[in-house]
């Protein structure tokens, strides 16, 4: 977790409240969405790892992807470029403006499946990453043929 080491300037957004963006640019070359998800005072947030475009595939094309439908937001990577996000993006307020995260059709539980987080080498054994069974738009391994259903807690 970036907030591994406590509050810093760059993380700040991380100890809000709920339902704010946390940009962070990587690998000197994409800006990685994450979704504050957690009481102010205690960080937490959730990485976008991967979307399923249902509007402005021009627009996401125009940005550099040519690539089947269902692999234009299939990466974090891929979702900052879509939506042309930067640094100032940090600390926007997604629950209303032109970026932002709206209700859509619930999904079942049995339709959720948890795989170990990307990237990592220790905590494999937690089940933090989520998807629903059978998007095409999931990037990475851990989440084909030998899904696990994720756990009610």
């Amino acid at each position: 977790s970036h907030a591994y080491r406590g509050r810093t300037a760059r993380n700040a957004v991380m100890f809000g409240p709920a339902g704010f963006a946390y940009v962070y640019f990587t690998y000197g070359m994409h800006h990685c969405l994450n979704v504050t998800a957690d009481i102010p005072g205690s960080a937490g947030a959730v990485l976008l790892r991967g979307l399923e475009p249902l509007a402005g595939l021009e627009i996401i094309r125009s940005r550099g992807d040519a690539g089947p439908e269902w692999r234009l937001l299939s990466g974090p990577g891929k979702i900052g470029r879509a939506f042309g996000l930067t640094l100032s993006d940090n600390g926007r307020d997604l629950t209303s403006g032109p970026l932002g995260i709206a209700a859509g059709s619930p999904v079942s539980v049995a339709k959720i499946a948890a795989a170990p987080r990307v990237g990592i080498t220790r905590g494999l054994e937690k089940r933090y990453r989520f998807a629903v069974i059978g998007s095409r738009s999931v990037s990475g391994p851990g989440l084909g043929p030998t899904v696990r259903r994720a756990a009610r807690s």
